[in-house]
């Protein structure tokens, strides 16, 4: 069952990271630097599935990947979410895995999703109504 929204409680909602918001902030993009360090100073969590780690990891010498990483929430892909993106999936008619889990994920804490290929992620976010996609 997803959590209760962030936003419903009160709260400002967090961010979800994409792979291609990792990377872009790997590389230095002044965009998602902002974006980061906004949310940082504004207290809100910058959650990212585990699974994006792996697709965007490739070297522990990258330091600012490395760094974002440690003040960010790691999401453990669990059995019920792994699902949850796969249901996604297929009422979307879209295939692509992890786009699926960003979504769900940040839908369950009412989070917007930060991302470099805003497209394919809005369609899914439709797919789960009030979900907000960020373009890096």
């Amino acid at each position: 069952m997803p959590s209760t929204r962030a936003r419903d409680r009160g709260a400002p909602g967090g961010l979800t990271l994409d792979a291609g918001a990792l990377i872009a902030y790997e590389r230095g993009v002044t965009r998602i630097r902002r974006i980061v360090e906004r949310a940082l100073a504004d207290g809100r969590t910058i959650t990212i599935p585990a699974a994006i780690v792996a697709q965007a990891w490739r070297d522990p010498r990258r330091w600012r990947l490395t760094t974002l990483l440690a003040g960010c929430r790691i999401e453990p892909v669990d059995d019920a979410l792994a699902r949850r993106a796969g249901e996604l999936q297929a009422r979307c008619g879209t295939d692509d895995a992890l786009d699926a889990l960003v979504a769900v994920s940040a839908a369950d804490r009412g989070d917007v999703i930060v991302t470099s290929d805003p497209g394919d992620l809005q369609r899914l976010a439709d797919g789960l109504g009030g979900v907000c996609v960020l373009a890096v």
